[in-house]
């Protein structure tokens, strides 16, 4: 992959978010209910819960090894509720939807990788050693200074905007919205720094008796013109709401969903690679979700210890062991240290090892509900642990 558009003197780059009542959406956040759910009562518990809805059903599969019990169709119903749809004229609503589970033990091949280590099988005595990676891939982190939040100007903003739809749908501020919608930000970059908003795209549902003209002008007013900074619109700026024409058919009785169909909404709006799987419904033995947030966590305090303005951490793991078989960074050349002290600077500072990853960011915790809408990276609204700044100053020691 080329990295030549980043220092163009002009380039535009696009990101989406969802609103909790995707269908999409819905789904990692059952699959992260039922994981914090049996976190909750048995923290080495093995999950791997995926969900799939549709119009009057949700159907939840996976491996699920753990002493607690779970009652799985009342987390299902109450997820369901709290997002919204909780009235039969949404075409899909909580009391009604049927349930069905299907249900099974993680593979006993997978779960004695997990249990013991490779490493731990040719006697290295390290309780760090002791856990293997759930599976085999790599995972990436990234951070850059567009924003506060060391995350893209695009999926930041993108995010804001369904956050704020979602708030006034919830104050009953507009009262005809719908739980579903979406967002999408247009950034105009010059030499790998936003310049201003090129294009805004919102689409929500909506009771069908409004006016299109009046859902443009609400949602410009209590939406777009609430979240876009207003040094970056100009007169060029463009604004889509619900461009289709109509959105009254939403939700899983629109379309079907799925948990981990939105990796992009979930980690960097495409501004970086995306490694691994998806995060929602793991346990954080898979280095699919604790890989990537160890990714993340590197990434981020090497950026706010000034050792570049962006960066891209890859971290790729062996089912079964415990050291990563390669770590690599990216820093699109705008690196202050020569590439080989940042990845000693890494090895030095930051423990890639699952056990030590869960142990440091305390993964063993139900914490995953509010993850699985508006991103896992870049919450301030959130005490997420991966998204601490406590290495900088070792790091900055090491300079």
């Amino acid at each position: 992959m080329s990295y030549d558009f980043i220092n163009a003197d002009s380039y535009l780059f696009t990101s989406e978010s969802v609103t909790e009542g995707h269908p999409d959406k819905i789904c990692d956040q059952i699959s992260d209910a039922i994981l914090d759910s049996i976190l909750s009562i048995d923290k080495k518990a093995r999950v791997a819960c995926e969900v799939a809805i549709t119009t009057g059903l949700v159907v939840i599969m996976g491996e699920i090894s753990t002493e607690a019990y779970v009652d799985i169709p009342s987390v299902v119903r109450k997820v369901i509720s709290d997002i919204g749809f909780n009235d039969p004229e949404l075409g899909f609503d909580s009391k009604s939807c049927g349930i069905m589970l299907s249900i099974n033990e993680q593979s006993q091949d997978i779960s004695q990788g997990v249990s013991e280590s490779l490493e731990k099988r040719s006697n290295v005595q390290d309780e760090k050693s002791t856990i293997g990676a759930g599976d085999q891939g790599m995972m990436v982190g990234y951070a850059c200074k567009d924003t506060e939040e060391l995350m893209p100007l695009p999926i930041t903003l993108s995010h804001k905007l369904v956050q704020k739809l979602s708030e006034i749908r919830n104050k009953n501020v507009l009262p005809y919205l719908r739980p579903d919608g979406k967002s999408q930000v247009t950034i105009e970059y010059s030499n790998g720094k936003p310049q201003r908003v090129d294009t805004v795209v919102i689409s929500t549902q909506h009771e069908p008796d409004v006016d299109q003209n009046q859902i443009y002008n609400d949602i410009l007013k209590h939406v777009i013109n609430e979240i876009i900074p207003e040094n970056l619109i100009d007169e060029k700026t463009k604004y889509y709401v619900n461009p289709s024409g109509r959105f009254v058919i939403g939700g899983p009785n629109g379309d079907t969903g799925l948990t981990g169909r939105k990796i992009l909404v979930d980690t960097y709006g495409g501004f970086a690679r995306h490694g691994g799987g998806a995060f929602s419904g793991k346990d954080p033995t898979k280095v699919d979700r604790s890989g990537a947030y160890a990714a993340r966590y590197v990434a981020k305090n090497i950026v706010a210890a000034d050792l570049a303005e962006a960066c891209e951490v890859q971290i790729a793991y062996a089912i079964g062991m415990a050291e990563p078989v390669s770590v690599s960074v990216e820093t699109y050349g705008t690196s202050k240290l020569p590439y080989n002290k940042i990845i000693e600077i890494i090895e030095q500072v930051f423990d890639l090892r699952p056990a030590a990853i869960i142990d440091q960011l305390n993964l063993r915790s139900p914490i995953y509900s509010p993850t699985s809408f508006y991103g896992h990276f870049g919450r301030l609204d959130l005490d997420l642990p991966w998204e601490k700044l406590d290495k900088v100053q070792e790091i900055q020691n090491l300079l």
